[in-house]
């Protein structure tokens, strides 16, 4: 059965209103969320970029039955990854069985902030296989020493954790990212329908265990609307493979986004009222093999997103749920 969740963008909304969405998301029949953690955004129009980990809080403290995770947390420079088993830790305990922590290689966009160097993507991927290493074996509770290639971890004891650890899931978009998802992680994030990048994941170990992909999509009252949201609110959705790891700066991805027409956000995202053309867009994932879906509502009308997911989207897939069951 696959189950729904919506994304908190954190680029795009405040604090505030991050909670709201949290709070409106589970009162509109979503079973989880994911929420950004950025330090910048991806272009100055989106104007935010809260510190996840208070959010998260507060989000807590307003929530009762909605899972939420990190999509996705970088543990390798901006935030060591003794903090982030830290902050998880917590996290679990204020919301026992409800929270996951989403972990992935970052962009340089957010963790060049403290002057360090910025890796190759094969370095950042043993430093996030380290990073798990060290998160795990702070979670059992005991003093911990780790000297690894890339961090050091000295007399460290987490005091405050949960009867349970959360579960780590791995973002991955391409096989070598996949297969250390598998191998690590207790699920995978994607952003992409990519069956070969699944077939990884389950080759190295990830069979059985959940996938969750982001959807990006924008509902309005007619396409041309959605679309000019979506140029001036998600401009980056035309920047994507290595470039989209490697600009340090939201105006320079503006810079890579100004060639984006309205025919390429035609093509990447389905805009505007029309269920049947959300449906198309989310029908890839499905058939690749994700089993949890979440999805990213761009621009300020989230409370009519939110309408229109609960009163004409949602009820299509519990429909074809419940003729599979029959």
């Amino acid at each position: 059965m696959v189950e729904f969740g919506f994304s908190l963008s954190s680029e795009e909304h405040g604090s505030r209103a991050l909670v709201e969405q949290a709070r409106a998301a589970e009162e509109a029949g979503f079973s989880f969320a994911m929420i950004s953690d950025h330090f910048h955004p991806w272009v100055e129009r989106q104007g935010n970029s809260s510190f996840v980990w208070s959010v998260l809080g507060a989000i807590a403290a307003s929530t009762e039955r909605l899972r939420v995770g990190t999509g996705v947390t970088c543990p390798l420079i901006r935030i060591h990854p003794a903090i982030v088993a830290q902050a998880a830790a917590t996290m679990e305990t204020l919301m026992p069985g409800r929270f996951m922590l989403g972990l992935g290689t970052g962009e340089n966009l957010n963790e060049h902030i403290t002057g360090d160097r910025w890796p190759s993507a094969t370095e950042r991927r043993r430093m996030l296989e380290e990073a798990i290493e060290v998160i795990r074996a702070l979670w059992n509770g005991e003093l911990t020493d780790h000297h690894g290639e890339h961090y050091t971890v000295i007399d460290a004891k987490l005091y405050t954790l949960p009867e349970r650890p959360p579960p780590i899931l791995v973002a991955a978009s391409g096989q070598k990212s996949a297969e250390l998802a598998g191998r690590l992680g207790d699920g995978l994030v994607g952003t992409a329908p990519d069956e070969e990048t699944l077939k990884a994941f389950d080759d190295a170990g990830g069979n059985g265990k959940p996938r969750y992909a982001q959807v990006t999509l924008c509902y309005a009252r007619d396409e041309r609307s959605a679309i000019d949201t979506v140029l001036e609110w998600w401009p980056q959705v035309g920047v994507s493979g290595e470039a989209s790891q490697e600009l340090p700066l939201p105006r320079m991805f503006e810079s890579a986004a100004g060639v984006v027409k309205p025919d390429d956000v035609r093509e990447a995202v389905a805009c505007g009222p029309d269920v049947e053309r959300h449906l198309e867009m989310i029908a890839p994932y499905l058939d690749a093999g994700y089993d949890h879906i979440y999805l990213h509502q761009i621009g300020p009308d989230q409370e009519g997103f939110l309408r229109f997911a609960r009163e004409e989207l949602l009820p299509r897939f519990e429909t074809s749920e419940m003729r599979k069951a029959g």
